[in-house]
């Protein structure tokens, strides 16, 4: 017999350890012995599975005559020995009733609940078992236990495909291209994939694992490489969902202004652009941080400036890169304030010429490079008509300086 023994009853120890006399423990295998319900619930579960046939008979059948009303009390208790939850669980012959309450009794081991799923023949207890989607999804078996089982009825069936389709058919297809990249040595785009908001509902934004498999291939950086501390509250607060439509608009967007750019627009750029917009604002963030030049390509021209800050903030930017984002003047100005700012790539002259020739710049930051400009290009900027007055003539007093005009 077990010696794993819940009840603190000295009676329940000597009968389970065998010290009792014979005649008590018949006694109580037959539940005639005056004990309190769970204590004898604890003997009669022990009994029943005794290698003593005789308690072991007599035990079962006690168990099977069990007041329904008493029995459903003491499983629902949350001092009911988990044996007794068990053997209640495992029996094929248990009223509905009691499989009710061991299923509602959070202290029954999910293995026993499985197997109860499995061999139950009341369609109203799968029917309850579906109800507890969180059990479902920590435990898989329980859910493939009720799908498997010949008496699950139409509503059983339908709330547990509905969890394993919302839980684990979506999952595994993330989990299967993370585990695809991971075996080509790609662990950032494994990461970005399973972090990713679009993962958990790819069919939703109609994305297939091609298109997925796509995007975490841009992936160049992982989240150790890339640093998020510059977004704070202000541009958190600005997250926010697009319809297709929007996404359609930026598409529209940025197509046009690559036109403009004179850029070259074969159909499989327009289907990376395509692709991307599918991902919603939170992993375009994600993918302008870690994606390769093609992703920052694209996303530096997203009208959404926290897509486009997070393009400067990623590991990975080229000096040449920054160089072209200094001359564009779709980007927002906080993206140009940022480019000025910055002591590394402001050593570089061609960066801080394309600055403050752009009309977007502030011109707090204008003013502040035109000193360290060639006379040339002062003279230049003085006569363009682009830029603002005040910077204009300001470039026109340092080159006249310069000349000693």
């Amino acid at each position: 017999m077990s010696s794993k023994i819940v009840s603190s009853n000295p009676v329940v120890a000597s009968l389970i350890e065998g010290k009792a006399p014979r005649p008590a423990q018949i006694a109580a295998a037959r539940g005639v012995l005056p004990l309190p319900e769970s204590d004898l619930l604890e003997v009669l579960v022990t009994f029943a599975r005794s290698e003593d046939s005789e308690l072991a008979e007599y035990a079962a059948a006690t168990l099977r005559a069990q007041d329904e009303g008493m029995l459903d009390g003491v499983l629902r208790s949350s001092s009911v020995p988990v044996s007794a939850l068990v053997y209640f669980a495992e029996s094929s012959d248990a009223n509905p009733k009691a499989q009710e309450a061991i299923l509602q009794n959070p202290r029954t081991p999910s293995e026993s609940i499985a197997r109860l799923a499995r061999e139950t023949k009341s369609g109203q207890v799968l029917e309850l078992l579906s109800l507890n989607q969180q059990l479902l999804i920590e435990s898989p078996a329980i859910l493939e236990a009720i799908l498997g089982n010949s008496n699950c009825t139409p509503e059983a069936d339908r709330r547990a495909s509905e969890t394993k389709r919302e839980f684990f058919e979506k999952e595994r297809g993330t989990q299967q291209i993370a585990s695809e990249l991971r075996a080509q040595g790609k662990e950032a785009a494994a990461e970005f994939i399973e972090n990713s908001e679009f993962g958990k509902d790819m069919d939703g934004i109609g994305m297939d694992l091609d298109d997925a498999l796509f995007l975490a291939s841009m992936i160049e950086s992982s989240d150790a490489d890339a640093d998020d501390t510059w977004m704070g509250l202000e541009y958190i607060e600005e997250y926010y969902e697009e319809s297709e439509a929007d996404r359609q608009a930026i598409v529209d967007k940025i197509l046009g202004e690559m036109k403009i750019e004179g850029m070259d627009l074969p159909s499989e750029r327009i289907s990376i652009l395509n692709r991307i917009m599918k991902m919603g604002m939170k992993d375009r963030v994600k993918l302008a941080m870690k994606g390769d030049r093609e992703a920052r390509n694209i996303l530096i021209r997203d009208p959404n400036r926290i897509v486009a800050q997070a393009v400067v903030q990623n590991p990975r930017i080229t000096e040449q890169e920054i160089e072209k984002i200094a001359a564009m003047r779709s980007v927002p100005e906080d993206i140009l304030r940022k480019v000025a700012n910055d002591r590394q790539w402001a050593r570089s002259y061609a960066v801080v010429h394309n600055l403050a020739r752009n009309p977007r710049t502030p011109v707090a930051n204008t003013m502040n490079i035109l000193s360290r400009l060639q006379l040339k290009d002062l003279s230049a900027l003085s006569k363009n008509k682009n830029i603002s007055d005040a910077v204009r003539r300001q470039a026109l007093r340092l080159s006249q300086a310069r000349t000693g005009k």
